[in-house]
């Protein structure tokens, strides 16, 4: 560990205790250790949100219910429209014609009652169809 880390985490330490709004907890020599070498440092009450959201989280697998009216080929052409692909990059990478994926599109829109691509990447994030780095 470097020699300037104990400080700054020891000033760390000291700026979060300052500030009103967390619940002031106890530094000890255990949590400075367990930081130090990487280790998270989470309050219980911390700890519960991540799980809450990440249980919230759809799993990949689950299709959102708003989307149960497209077929498999179209779900995975979405999820390509909300990663920012052109109509010809969602072709090369699905070894179609962009004939075919403009069709797919289509598609999309007319099922879901959607005006453009803008409001099928909406959709897709809304829906947890697609996740924000993925």
């Amino acid at each position: 560990m470097a020699v300037a880390t104990i400080p700054m985490m020891a000033l760390s330490m000291r700026a979060i205790k300052a500030r009103s709004w967390i619940q002031p907890f106890q530094v000890s020599g255990k949590s400075i250790r367990i930081v130090a070498r990487g280790d998270a440092l989470l309050s219980p009450t911390i700890t519960r949100r991540l799980v809450e959201e990440f249980v919230r989280r759809p799993r990949p697998d689950d299709i959102p219910s708003e989307l149960v009216e497209l077929s498999e080929r179209e779900l995975e052409v979405m999820r390509l429209v909300a990663r920012g692909l052109s109509n010809a990059e969602i072709a090369g990478q699905l070894y179609l014609s962009e004939a075919t994926v403009k069709t797919h599109v289509a598609h999309i829109l007319q099922k879901l009652h959607l005006r453009d691509r803008v409001q099928v990447v909406v959709l897709a994030y809304e829906s947890g169809l697609a996740q924000p780095g993925s």
